[in-house]
């Protein structure tokens, strides 16, 4: 039990992870008789949920992210620390980053997940996925130069590879993905180009299981579906990839093996822990998932460590149902303030009953005016669940300007039909190259070298 006396020094509160795991621990412990050290490699806190729409062009970078030192300035007991934890040793309590010691009495682990190519790692060159603000802006590159390209080449053949999008996976990311970049072809983009018609952009989005949306009741995932359709998507369900490789991508149902033809191949199949938990499995024996996930006790914290907690995607808890609560936001946040709330309380001499999730529900936006929510009492879909999904995430983003700037750059995007954040950052939109006399162009979305 924390020692709660007076002229004890402070106790010392570190925290792992600037996502919503961690950043909304540190925010329940503003208040709290704890110094609190918050530690990330990044200097702000991104909004996941939003990603995809940095990626198609809607909203910016800075729109969904928001300064870790500014978010925390009025927390008085918390520091924020620039840098990548190396190690962690439990037995003297202290969080190595470089050369520098960070003591604790109290450690919070929320370093999140990554996309996970079921040990095919080699496919990510070729299909990169979606949890940085990093993969946001390389989706955005490939995407809208495949456009940028398509506009320059001549061959049928090729032209058709360059407006084929896939998308991997039939999740809530798959489906906005695959929603947003169908409204782009067919709407935003469709008086921009003079070469081609994108109208004829082939968008496919492939899913292993046997409808989208599974986590969602099986009505809204065939609504889900319908309105796919309706923006001229191809849903495939049992669509198993089977191989990614030279701009093309095979895929097996049932008996059938077939292969697409693609430039734009976008991941959104799976996630797999961060690296911090094969650390705190060496460190701690700790047991870890096929996701490389922690398997934590039912108070989050990690057997045999009772200072030592991990939350957020890197969490593995399945004490509620028997199965490990999903990797969302509301999960992370909910897991960050109970350990906030279970530290307040060990100072005070006491304790809180295990950590339980409250469901308030499933959202994805399908495109504009369509959406499904399941909020287990009422399931929406079309407009209402479109105007519901567009509040929560209003409401859920962090700082009050990027609400407010959100907010208007979805006003004026829904009354204009356009997206203002479409720049080709990063490598060249296109490789002009001299081949024979001939002049070629080489598109982005190629990384290979060119062959002159």
């Amino acid at each position: 039990m924390v020692n709660s006396l007076d002229n004890a020094p402070p106790h010392q509160v570190v925290i792992i992870g600037g996502g919503f795991g961690g950043l909304y621990a540190a925010k329940a412990l503003a208040k709290a008789k704890v110094n609190v050290t918050l530690i990330d490699k990044r200097n702000f806190h991104l909004f996941q949920p939003l990603l995809y729409q940095v990626a198609t062009g809607t909203l910016s970078p800075a729109d969904i992210s928001s300064p870790l030192r500014s978010v925390l300035s009025k927390s008085k007991n918390t520091q924020v620390l620039l840098g990548e934890v190396d190690d962690i040793n439990p037995e003297v309590q202290e969080v190595i980053i470089g050369e520098k010691r960070v003591p604790y009495d109290t450690l919070i682990v929320a370093t999140g997940a990554k996309h996970s190519y079921f040990g095919k790692d080699e496919w990510e060159k070729f299909a990169p996925g979606l949890k940085t603000v990093e993969d946001a802006i390389e989706m955005r590159r490939r995407i809208f130069s495949a456009f940028e390209a398509a506009e320059q080449e001549t061959d049928p053949e090729k032209r058709l590879a360059l407006l084929t999008f896939v998308i991997v996976g039939g999740g809530p990311t798959g489906v906005e993905l695959a929603g947003a970049i169908a409204e782009l072809a067919y709407q935003t983009l469709k008086e921009d180009f003079r070469n081609i018609n994108t109208s004829e952009t082939q968008i496919l989005l492939l899913e292993g299981m046997d409808r989208i949306l599974p986590p969602f009741a099986p009505d809204l995932s065939e609504a889900a579906a319908a309105s796919l359709k309706e923006l001229g998507v191809v849903v495939e369900t049992k669509a198993l990839v089977t191989k990614i490789e030279n701009d093309v991508v095979t895929l097996k149902q049932g008996e059938e093996v077939r292969e697409i033809a693609s430039k734009t191949i976008l991941w959104a199949a799976g996630v797999k822990a961060s690296p911090m938990g094969k650390v705190l499995a060496e460190r701690t024996a700790a047991q870890c998932d096929r996701a490389g996930r922690v398997i934590v006790e039912s108070d989050l914290s990690i057997k045999g460590y009772d200072s030592i907690f991990v939350v957020g995607d890197l969490a593995h808890f399945s004490h509620q149902n028997g199965k490990p609560l999903p990797g969302v936001a509301p999960v992370a946040k909910q897991e960050g303030e109970y350990v906030a709330s279970l530290i307040q309380k060990r100072l005070q001499g006491q304790t809180l009953p295990s950590f339980n999730y409250t469901d308030h529900g499933s959202l994805a936006m399908i495109g504009q005016n369509s959406a499904v929510v399941d909020l287990g009492f009422i399931k929406l879909k079309g407009f209402f669940a479109w105007l519901f999904w567009l509040l929560i995430h209003i409401y859920f983003l962090i700082e009050f300007d990027n609400k407010l700037v959100v907010t208007i750059q979805w006003v004026w995007n829904y009354i204009t039909r356009n997206r203002g954040a479409r720049l080709i950052t990063g490598q060249q939109a296109s490789l002009k190259v001299e081949v024979d006399g001939s002049t070629h162009y080489q598109p982005a979305v190629d990384r290979r070298p060119v062959n002159v």
